[in-house]
């Protein structure tokens, strides 16, 4: 196992709910658990670099998938709903955990529940419509598991891992052409690992650099069935495969990369669920608390909150307000809404041929007319929360006797029932809740096996061959499928054993 960050123990703030904020906003070019990356979009982003990827750095919510999502990739990937259950299961017994509402997780669901976002369906991981509270990922305590955790149920002998070690490129075997000319290769007895019939190349290694500079090869064993698995997310799998010479045949020669195998869908089909939001500063404290509640409405919306203890800084050379010799800390309480989808398709492509520099991405938020008609719906029902006498309390009173909220950064529209300030507000508020996908979608990057379409031994098993977000939050899913397919694998290898003998 090869994980181009360290361990999440060199990081104290992926410890607790607490460093989140922190995480995110603290990056630096080559160590940081969190990268930054800004896309074409001019929204801000991030993904993880730590080992347990993005787990390691998120808001720790935890729900399974919608049933829309199974059937929407039933048609490549023909999904064993038993053993999706079993994989699920497996996942929770070691890393997901019931919250414990505080103030503002409290007063949010009884918004919703105001709201109409019914009925209430109390604690429960599925993916249900109305109001519930899911899993999370931090424990009683407040410390954060993640999918490393998981590592604890593996055979000690039968893994080695990496940690600081970058990933430059996937080895391919020295038949590995461009397909046009390469004469085809027979499957392999079996069907373990291949890319199926007309492979025309095989993954044999990977080459990675470490910490110090130096470079090192982790080649795939001949006998036994060994593969290359790619789990490097929507932005690191489709530049890794990219870099490899595996991608449309023009693009690549026209960045100089030789071609290994011609595959015109990889980086394409990118998605990200576009997140809008308002925040309050409440005149009372509330505790630190990330997503718990969800209301799961049927008109594409989810809505969801946090609050977050932030400290406060004087601006330079104020007159007025000197640095305090102890740090000042306020409240600040979103509430928020990610749409389910999305429709709207992006893409990726390299900015260099150095893996350590970012690939170039492009979400086209709203550019289906369907997902901004989702983020007006859900904004209104924010609007219904706002007015509800659930959040009465976080209002301040007004200097001519009314009463309203604190407002930080943008307010909704006076007029909600106006359409075009509703879809302006919109466009003009859009950011990411982190959940991007697809890059390697299953049908046209990957077969129903996740196997690297036309590719011997190299599969990609992670969020880059979804092509919607499952349900409210992406995690769930991505752990379970890992477990899944590890299952399927066993099974594959199981099977050419039995042929052996």
């Amino acid at each position: 196992m090869v994980e181009r960050g360290g361990h999440i123990l060199e990081h104290p703030s992926l410890l607790t709910q607490e460093g989140f904020l922190q995480t995110l906003t603290q990056v630096d070019a080559s160590d940081s658990p969190a990268e930054a990356f800004t896309s074409e979009d001019g929204v801000q982003n991030a993904r993880g670099r730590v080992l347990g990827g993005s787990s390691a750095i998120n808001a720790g919510f935890y729900s399974r998938s919608d049933q829309d999502f199974f059937r929407h990739s039933e048609s490549p990937l023909k999904w064993d709903l038993d053993l999706v259950n079993q994989s699920y299961e497996w996942v929770e017994k070691t890393v997901v955990f019931r919250p414990d509402l505080k103030n503002w997780q409290s007063a949010v669901r009884d918004g919703l529940i105001e709201a109409d976002i019914m009925p209430y369906n109390g604690f429960t991981l599925d993916h249900v419509v109305g109001t519930k509270i899911g899993g999370s990922i931090f424990d009683s305590y407040g410390r954060r598991h993640s999918a490393a955790d998981l590592l604890h149920e593996a055979h000690p002998s039968n893994l080695k891992i990496a940690l600081h070690a970058t990933v430059e490129r996937i080895l391919l075997d020295a038949q590995s052409s461009d397909s046009s000319s390469h004469r085809r290769r027979r499957p392999r007895r079996g069907g373990g690992g291949g890319g199926g019939v007309g492979a025309v190349a095989s993954a044999i290694g990977i080459l990675y650099q470490d910490r110090a500079g130096r470079y090192h090869r982790a080649m795939v064993r001949e006998k036994g069935g060994g593969e290359v698995i790619l789990c490097a997310g929507a932005l690191g799998s489709p530049q890794l495969l990219l870099l490899s010479g595996i991608g449309p045949r023009s693009y690549l020669s026209s960045m100089g990369i030789p071609v290994a195998h011609h595959l015109p869908h990889v980086g394409q089909f990118l998605y990200d669920n576009p997140r809008n939001g308002i925040s309050i500063l409440p005149p009372v404290p509330l505790d630190h608390s990330l997503i718990q509640v969800v209301g799961i409405t049927e008109s594409g919306t989810y809505i969801e909150a946090a609050s977050n203890i932030v400290p406060f800084s004087p601006p330079p050379r104020n007159a007025f307000l000197h640095n305090p010799a102890t740090p000042l800390y306020f409240t600040v309480a979103t509430i928020m809404e990610k749409i389910s989808g999305p429709l709207s398709v992006g893409s990726l492509r390299l900015a260099s041929t150095d893996v350590k520099v970012s690939p170039v991405v492009r979400f086209n938020y709203f550019a289906e007319a369907e997902d901004l008609e989702r983020c007006v719906r859900g904004m209104r029902k924010i609007g219904e929360v706002l007015r509800g006498r659930s959040l009465d309390d976080l209002k301040v009173r007004e200097w001519f006797g009314g009463r309203d909220f604190r407002y930080v950064g943008a307010t909704l529209p006076f007029n909600q029932s106006d359409d075009g300030l509703m879809e302006e507000f919109c466009r003009r508020t859009v950011t990411t809740i982190w959940h991007y996908h697809g890059g390697c979608v299953a049908g046209k990057v990957v077969d129903g096996k996740h196997r690297v379409i036309g590719v011997d031994k190299l599969r990609v098993v992670d969020g880059s061959t979804f092509p919607i977000s499952p349900g409210t939050n992406p995690q769930a899913t991505v752990m379970m499928l890992g477990r899944y397919v590890g299952v399927k694998l066993l099974e594959e290898q199981e099977r050419r054993n039995s042929v052996e003998r």
